[in-house]
């Protein structure tokens, strides 16, 4: 993965994880560079209550960031937290934030899925040093019961499905017809 893909995962995952706790249009036009930004992902993979973090891009070319937390209260620990604070004020700088996250979740709400996708326009606008974002999505998902993992999957192990059957890949293939 390019630097350049890395700093714009880094200004996604401070911007979506920003947005997903608060209701606010982003500042189009303002390119943030991404060495400004501190190491969102690898915070947000040292963060208490954070089961695992994985990014990646999908086919439409939106950067995509999923990040398992344990409940409501690690994903609202960490909208609090100075590192994600630091984030906030860099992406908007004249914005007060002094909303409540999640407030219609209950406490007691976990795991949480969050999947952020963020679209980033081709090219940065003039004067910008990075691209401005076109799009963003936050969602917030809880696991079903049920499902297979061949081999591994692609949740964290820390993250418990009732029902999940577990599979080694190993005897998987111990048990094909030859």
């Amino acid at each position: 993965m390019t630097t350049h893909r890395i700093g714009q995962l880094a200004i996604a995952a401070t911007v979506a994880l920003t947005l997903c706790c608060a209701s606010i249009e982003p500042v189009h036009g303002q390119g943030v560079p991404p060495r400004a930004f501190p190491n969102v992902v690898g915070a947000l993979k040292a963060t208490p209550g954070v089961l695992g973090v994985e990014t990646g891009q999908t086919a439409s070319g939106r950067q995509v960031i999923f990040a398992w937390f344990d409940g409501k209260k690690s994903l609202v620990d960490w909208y609090h937290s100075d590192m994600h604070q630091r984030a906030m004020r860099t992406v908007y700088p004249n914005q007060v934030f002094d909303r409540e996250p999640l407030p219609d979740l209950p406490d007691n709400t976990g795991p949480i899925l969050t999947i952020v996708s963020v679209k980033f326009a081709d090219a940065p606008e003039p004067g910008a040093s990075a691209p401005r974002i076109v799009s963003i999505g936050i969602e917030l998902y809880g696991p079903l019961p049920g499902g297979v993992a061949v081999g591994g999957r692609f949740a964290p192990e820390a993250l418990k499905v009732p029902g999940l059957r577990d599979i080694d890949l190993a005897r998987a293939r111990q048990a094909e017809p030859r």
